[in-house]
Order: structure tokens, then C-alpha cells, then sequence
């Protein structure tokens, strides 16, 4: 589970980012909010969750390339999506 920590949640550019490094891959790779589950290679299925700064979010992450993505996934979340990661708003 991680947390969304960029200021402006996951809006179109960081949705952006985060589809262009899931299809790097070949593994399935899912994101789950609130029960929601979408397809984490799809930019309308990451922006129809909605998940703003403090979101919880899953990463599920299956097939050959799974750890390799995963651990991709995990710094580019945890690095706020290369935009940075303000403590307060």
C-alpha cells in the first residue's frame, strides 16, 4: 500500500508518468483505491481513481518483469512522481 504524497494528487501528468513506466513492462500491473481496481497500463482507468494527495493506493504487479516493475513503481510513487513531495500544503 502506498501513499499518494505529491501536492496535486495523481492529475493527468503524474497519471501520465506512472502509464508510460507500467507499459515499459510486460507484467500485468493493477491499482487498486478504495476497492477500485484499474488497469495500470491505462491513463483513463489511473485518472478515473481520483486519488488525491493522501490517497492509499495498491500496486499489484504479475507476469517475467514483476519484480523489476514493481520496484520502479514503488520509487516513482514514493518520489511523488518526479514533481516532488511537499510535507505541508
Amino acid at each position: 500500500m502506498f501513499t499518494i504524497k505529491n501536492k496535486l494528487g495523481l492529475h493527468a501528468r503524474a497519471a501520465a508518468t506512472f502509464v508510460r513506466l507500467s507499459n515499459r513492462f510486460s507484467s500485468d500491473i493493477k491499482l487498486i483505491k478504495d476497492g477500485y481496481e484499474v488497469d495500470g497500463k491505462s491513463i483513463l482507468g489511473v485518472l478515473s481513481l481520483a486519488a488525491v494527495k493522501g490517497s492509499q493506493v495498491e500496486v499489484i504487479v504479475s507476469g517475467e518483469d514483476a519484480q523489476k516493475a514493481f520496484e520502479e513503481i514503488k520509487s516513482l510513487i514514493e518520489n511523488g512522481f518526479g514533481e516532488g513531495i511537499q510535507d505541508e500544503d
